[in-house]
């Protein structure tokens, strides 16, 4: 499989099921409704597609670089934190906007859904690599 359908099938795949996950995880902690809900993760879901081809694109050739390879827990987990963590930044206005409520609210419903997809990100990673293999910046 080439890098380039290897990062397709990746984002595909994670946003697709993501969408699930956001979905339940905004239905669990707001008062939006489901239809509100599903919209929202769907818009997030874009976003994060294009953010997760960016930011792979650069974790990846970063991770080229380094002496040790493979991925450890650590690099694993690094790479979940700064991927969550830059997608809070693009995401938190627009949730704000959307269910109507303040950027202190949207903010602990982004809390909530951070920790979610930190194991998320991580649990589907791991059993992406299991199912694909590493790309090759991991080998």
């Amino acid at each position: 499989m080439t890098p380039t359908t290897r990062k397709i099938i990746y984002a595909i795949s994670f946003e697709t099921l993501g969408v699930a996950v956001a979905t339940l995880g905004l239905l669990t902690m707001s008062d939006a409704n489901p239809a509100q809900s599903l919209i929202l993760s769907a818009i997030t879901a874009t976003i994060a597609m294009g953010w997760s081809m960016g930011f792979n694109a650069m974790f990846e050739s970063w991770e080229a670089r380094q002496t040790i390879k493979g991925r450890s827990l650590s690099r694993r987990a690094v790479h979940a934190l700064l991927f969550e963590g830059g997608l809070v930044i693009l995401v938190l206005p627009i949730m704000a906007w959307w269910l109507g409520v303040d950027i202190w609210t949207a903010l602990k419903y982004e809390a909530g859904l951070i920790v979610l997809f930190i194991l998320y990100t991580y649990v589907f990673t791991w059993s992406f690599d299991r199912i694909f293999g590493l790309p090759q910046s991991a080998r």
